[in-house]
């Protein structure tokens, strides 16, 4: 499990998969996520703009990342 450190208070799953480097581009990021490939907190999310706390977890072409503070 990777864990990814946030300075906020949330980041919107797109965001975040740039974020960890799990993409390079938002246009592939909002692919992914529209193609049902993303699950947050074990389920399939399609909202680009989902917002992420510490303590979810991402997964993500079989890697897990779970967000800190």
């Amino acid at each position: 499990m990777n864990e990814i450190k946030i300075n906020t208070e949330f980041i919107k799953l797109d965001s975040f998969l740039k974020w960890c480097g799990a993409v390079v581009l938002g246009s592939e990021a909002k692919m992914y996520i529209l193609e049902k490939q993303v699950l947050v907190n074990n389920e399939i999310c399609i909202q680009r703009g989902k917002k992420l706390r510490v303590g979810d977890i991402v997964e993500f072409e079989g890697e897990i990342y779970k967000l800190i503070n």
